[in-house]
């Protein structure tokens, strides 16, 4: 039997016209989309695609099967809105607060999916900081937050009727102008490299980088510009510029606006973990389906 998800990926690939294209729209990678494409073929026993240099076009044996796909699709999709009618999820709005780094790069291809599995649900997006995000959940002003800790760090305490699910975790990386000799090598730097190297200060007095900040001051990295609120998207350009070295998520310096190096610290025991925020004491169709859905993406990546 045929995965729903290897046929729906066969169908991306089909309208898109490129791998690349059809990733991007179904919240995969490239090599993991084609790794699924790949398990499809094995199963039907013969290719379903011929690759070239500007994309992808079905053979025979893909076009029979898309066509198929198609119906099968579309059933199961009549089935989950029939299922959403029966849980509750028919209508209502979904209120989710969220920082700018999840909200850029993280949620889109989940919203995208609840979207369609859940179209007569309204969806509401705010931006919220982490600090504030679980209150705001507690007080009923949103059903979910997005939101991080840091590694090492006291956990912020949670209300008593809020919970919370990790659901990614990234390393903290050095980031400089580009060329820079520290970030020049491919192995992980030792923290002790840092001393006397000037550092951008990334908010010492907020709690979630206090930590961080001690170990960088203790590796003997010497502040050379404070941005006093959380802002990485700056620190980045700061760096870029050459005004110091800036310790941001490795998500964050891979997506920088402005070039920039990029390193692994030793050890890697500077850490953030984005979790999502919910009640705990009333029943939510909607937002569980939405942390259903936040799991399973992130799972999914984690294995591909």
């Amino acid at each position: 039997m045929y995965d729903p998800t290897r046929l729906a990926a066969l169908v991306a690939v089909a309208e898109a016209g490129s791998i690349t294209r059809a990733a991007e729209r179904l919240g995969y990678t490239p090599p993991a989309l084609s790794q699924q494409l790949a398990k499809l073929e094995r199963e039907a026993g013969t290719a379903l695609l011929v690759r070239h240099h500007r994309g992808a076009r079905l053979t025979g044996a893909g076009e029979v099967l898309v066509a198929r796909a198609r119906r099968v699709l579309d059933e199961l999709e009549r089935a989950r809105h029939e299922l959403a009618r029966l849980a509750g999820l028919s209508g209502g709005t979904l209120r989710l607060g969220t920082f700018q780094t999840a909200g850029i790069h993280l949620l889109p291809p989940v919203l995208s999916a609840f979207r369609r599995a859940y179209p007569d649900v309204e969806l509401i997006v705010a931006d919220h900081e982490p600090s504030a995000g679980a209150a705001a959940v507690a007080a009923g002003e949103i059903d979910l937050a997005m939101t991080h800790r840091y590694e090492p760090g006291d956990p912020v305490p949670l209300p008593s009727s809020v919970g919370a699910d990790a659901i990614f975790v990234e390393e903290l990386v050095l980031v400089s102008a580009p060329g820079h000799a520290l970030t020049s090598g491919a192995s992980r730097l030792p923290l002790a490299e840092l001393a006397g190297q000037p550092l951008i200060s990334m908010a010492p007095d907020h709690p979630g980088r206090r930590e961080v900040e001690a170990i960088l001051a203790r590796a003997g990295a010497t502040p050379s510009v404070l941005v006093a609120t959380p802002g990485y998207v700056l620190v980045c350009a700061l760096a870029s510029a050459g005004l110091g070295l800036g310790v941001v998520p490795e998500m964050v310096a891979r997506t920088a606006a402005t070039p920039v190096g990029m390193r692994l610290l030793e050890a890697g025991e500077l850490r953030r973990t984005i979790s999502v925020v919910y009640r705990t004491d009333e029943a939510a169709p909607a937002a569980d389906a939405f942390r259903a859905l936040l799991r399973g993406t992130f799972a999914r990546a984690r294995h591909t």
